[in-house]
């Protein structure tokens, strides 16, 4: 293990990202309170949902009890509209192949399994971190009977959204939008969470904002925004009993965490700044080293949610991974990104991994991947498939997250580059 005796560890340790708090989260949560609204109900759900489709330049959002419901609903939705409605006991894209995000988190393509669907992984792009457009249209070559894609755009550093959108118009496949890392960020002007047929944002704990939990489903169309509402409180019948004519779910949100994700909104401008000026030094800090930083597609205005970056292949000494543990050579001149995670740590500090991509994962390595010129299974190489370097794959060997809490001091952000410049001694 890294341990740097030179270096004098934080006191209190910096978070990789955390809730940063103002007082009006306090103000709306006691005026729940107060007025005894302690349900899935109240004026904060009916303000957030406001606020939220304002921000996104949406007509509509349904506040959720989490992102994950939220884009659970959406693969419902698809489902229901492209195949029609289920019998009971079956998912909405049952059987069906559905086009997904490969470097994101699971939640991204977990609905899709939730409803049945069998996802089909799309490579990354090396120039965006985000969805290959190119493999995207490949992917339709393949299977041309796909009819559904879930997009996520990974850091908040956004890719070509509108592409992966034309290329599904021009297929006849609907588009999710999992806009959970990337709320305020914007491609020529446009909110991402925008783009999608159907579109989500999250407010974990760890996001741009928060509720400590919750999420909105984001959409145009106010007869999808009335379902969304309905089966998001068990799909009750309008009814003087309790009348059920469909599955439904309990996955409003809570009036008290609406009141701390109302609470947060006017603070997001802030928020990216705060996060911008991270990205900034460190990019500033580091450019001595053989390192790249998230890329920024043009035309994109990040909200900077995560700094992350990215080792050169020739400065990287040798690592290994198996599915839970990682070991690594150190060697002079050189580092890896267990390394230098091993050494933000020692100084009490949070760094992460970049995401493992979804066909390295144990549970999908027999599914479909593609790349720009075809399709494999990463079983066969952890590198290659389908005749093309595997993007996603060597991001994450080369790849890590930096602490980006916006309540890290310059400091305090100094002594984490300084320890970073110091593993490629």
């Amino acid at each position: 293990m890294y341990i740097r005796k030179d270096v004098k560890p934080f006191h209190k340790k910096v978070w990789l990202a955390s809730p940063t708090m103002h007082g009006d989260e306090l103000k709306w949560m006691t005026d729940a309170y107060n007025k005894n609204w302690m349900t899935t109900a109240g004026e904060n759900v009916n303000e957030l949902e406001k606020i939220a489709a304002e921000s996104a330049g949406m007509k509509y959002a349904v506040a959720l009890c989490n992102c994950t419901s939220a884009l659970h609903l959406c693969v419902k939705f698809a489902g229901e509209k492209l195949y029609g409605k289920p019998q009971i006991g079956h998912g909405a894209v049952e059987g069906k192949r559905v086009f997904c995000s490969d470097m994101t988190f699971d939640a991204t393509l977990n609905p899709v399994v939730y409803e049945g669907g069998i996802p089909v992984f799309i490579d990354t792009e090396k120039e965006s971190w985000n969805m290959d457009p190119v493999a995207l249209e490949k992917a339709f070559e393949l299977y041309p009977e796909v009819k559904l894609v879930v997009c996520a755009e990974l850091y908040g550093f956004p890719g070509r959204i509108d592409i992966i959108k034309e290329i599904c118009e021009k297929h006849g496949a609907l588009l999710i939008e999992d806009a959970a890392e990337a709320m305020g960020a914007t491609l020529f002007g446009k909110q991402c969470g925008s783009f999608g047929d159907y579109a989500a944002v999250s407010y974990n704990g760890n996001k741009i904002i928060t509720g400590s939990s919750g999420g909105c489903l984001l959409t145009n169309d106010l007869e999808v925004a009335n379902k969304a509402r309905k089966w998001s409180t068990q799909a009750r019948e309008n009814a003087a009993w309790y009348q059920h004519e469909e599955v439904g779910y309990n996955y409003r949100i809570s009036n008290v965490v609406a009141g701390v994700a109302r609470g947060q909104y006017p603070y997001l401008k802030e928020h990216i700044a705060q996060k911008k000026a991270i990205y900034e030094r460190y990019k500033e800090g580091l450019k001595d080293l053989p390192i790249v930083m998230n890329p920024i597609t043009a035309g994109t205005e990040p909200n900077y949610w995560l700094s992350c970056l990215i080792i050169d292949k020739e400065a990287m000494c040798k690592q290994v991974r198996d599915d839970t543990k990682a070991l690594y050579i150190a060697e002079s001149g050189k580092s890896c990104p267990t390394e230098i995670l091993e050494a933000i740590a020692s100084i009490n500090a949070e760094g992460r991994p970049i995401w493992k991509p979804m066909h390295m994962q144990p549970m999908y390595r027999m599914h479909e991947f593609v790349t720009q010129t075809g399709s494999g299974r990463a079983k066969t190489n952890a590198y290659i498939a389908g005749g093309v370097a595997d993007v996603g794959a060597d991001i994450f060997e080369r790849g890590l997250c930096l602490p980006s809490d916006n309540k890290m001091t310059v400091e305090e952000q100094d002594r984490i580059i300084e320890v970073i410049k110091r593993c490629f001694e």
